[in-house]
């Protein structure tokens, strides 16, 4: 097993630091490059929603973010102490429907299911913690 982690503030230029920091472990772990891509979108939109949703404040907060290799299965936890918020609870957005007409949001989450094989969701106390895992 591999790990690694990395502590961000809730600032969005932070997240310029997870993907210089993703790129690196890609390196290191010997990921794909599509993998890595991937990877970095996942989060980003993950951690977006955090730093703009999350908090009623405008105090510095600290999101937690877990890699974990084991054999052939990436897994990523990202624990935060925003509000609490279930992003599997979503409704599907209507990808068909003419733009126009479509409600605003979810296309984010809705984006991170389809690159991640299994996202889980937990509240313990006052942490959302969320798990994204991708087969390799």
């Amino acid at each position: 097993m591999q790990k690694s982690s990395i502590k961000i503030s809730n600032q969005i230029d932070e997240l310029n630091r997870v993907t210089a920091f993703v790129e690196d472990l890609a390196e290191q772990w010997k990921l794909p490059p599509s993998l890595t891509m991937h990877l970095n979108l996942a989060l980003e939109e993950i951690l977006s929603n955090i730093i703009f949703y999350a908090y009623n404040d405008s105090l510095e907060h600290i999101i937690d973010i877990d890699f974990n290799l084991t054999g052939n299965k990436l897994s990523i936890q990202i624990i935060d102490e925003g509000k609490a918020f279930n992003p599997l609870e979503t409704k599907r957005p209507d990808t068909q429907a003419p733009l126009d007409e479509r409600e605003p949001g979810g296309l984010g989450i809705f984006l991170v299911k389809q690159l991640m094989d299994n996202l889980y969701y937990k509240r313990d106390n006052t942490q959302n913690i969320l798990t994204l895992e991708k087969n390799i």
